[in-house]
């Protein structure tokens, strides 16, 4: 069955970069697209970033855009999430998604806690 397992998550500090990885299973992983979520305590899931299968295209949240990386490593079945610049109100649990389009995404993962200091 299909398995999202992120990691890279942890507690930093305002400014500080944290790298994001979810590794997929149980699917053929290039034929799908990518995306990254986070929930905040007390707000509902927001979409965070997004890939197509081939890792050319991308579409980010304007809240993150400039700050955050998406990639994608089809011989690993990973994905990833460079984020840079981290701030306070990046504070969530991050989910890792698959789908078959940028917006659309059934499968989640069990998601990694980012907190951020100030």
């Amino acid at each position: 069955q299909v398995r999202l397992v992120e990691s890279g998550g942890g507690l930093v500090q305002a400014g500080d970069s944290l790298r994001l990885s979810c590794a997929a299973s149980g699917f053929t992983f290039r034929n799908y697209f990518m995306g990254w979520f986070r929930q905040a305590p007390g707000k509902e899931r927001e979409f965070v970033a997004s890939i197509n299968t081939s890792g050319e295209d991308k579409s980010y949240a304007a809240s993150v855009k400039d700050r955050f990386t998406i990639s994608r490593d089809n011989a690993r079945n990973t994905v990833y999430l460079q984020m840079n610049s981290l701030k306070p109100e990046d504070t969530a649990v991050y989910y890792c998604a698959a789908g078959r389009s940028m917006v659309y995404f059934t499968s989640w993962g069990q998601g990694t806690q980012v907190t951020v200091s100030s």
